[in-house]
């Protein structure tokens, strides 16, 4: 088995918090696991990325060639489209539908939407409003997480069990913000 994750967003928007939750939710059920990150300028909105590569045998690169991964995991939906030549022929898009307009000739938002549902398989996903809805702006990150979980090789219930950690030192109202932003993408990419 080998599952490659492309994650995408800006900065502040949580990307390597899920990449995180992902890699340490896979090395609970004892997979291997390869993670590269860039930064770019994320302190001024930039954009993030991360490799993500879990496999039940060792990895040998933490970089995911052209047109080989599993997913594309994006917080914006712009970030989505800039990652596609990542993506493998049955690979799936999970995308917030939340634009961060952050460049003066951003495209129209029903271009990019237009675009990423015509993909074979792909997921759009209202992270913002899910996200305020389970408590904080801030865990569009966790939605989108929870989108994604069903295609994961990893248990919901190692992921949720991941966030209690990852978040636990914040106190129990962050994690439990954190938990429900979770379920809600469950349900939101079961729709």
């Amino acid at each position: 088995m080998k599952y490659d994750i492309v994650l995408a967003g800006v900065g502040g928007q949580g990307v390597l918090s899920v990449s995180a939750l992902i890699a340490k939710s896979a090395m609970k059920e004892g997979l291997f696991v390869k993670q590269s990150e860039v930064h770019g300028m994320a302190q001024r909105g930039g954009a993030v990325s991360a490799h993500l590569r879990i496999s039940d045998r060792p990895v040998a690169s933490d970089l995911i060639p052209y047109g080989t991964a599993s997913m594309i995991l994006s917080m914006e939906p712009l970030e989505a489209l800039r990652y596609l030549s990542y993506l493998g022929v049955n690979g799936t898009v999970v995308t917030s539908t939340d634009p961060v307009d952050n460049i003066p000739d951003y495209p129209r938002m029903e271009q990019i939407l237009v675009a990423i549902r015509s993909l074979p398989h792909s997921a759009t996903i209202d992270a913002e409003r899910l996200a305020r809805e389970s408590g904080s702006v801030q865990a569009i990150n966790m939605v989108l997480a929870g989108a994604a979980s069903g295609l994961l090789p990893i248990k919901v219930e190692t992921m949720q069990e991941s966030i209690r950690e990852l978040f636990g030192r914040k106190g129990e109202k962050v994690v439990q913000t954190n938990l429900r932003a979770f379920e809600t993408g469950r349900q939101a990419a079961a729709c």
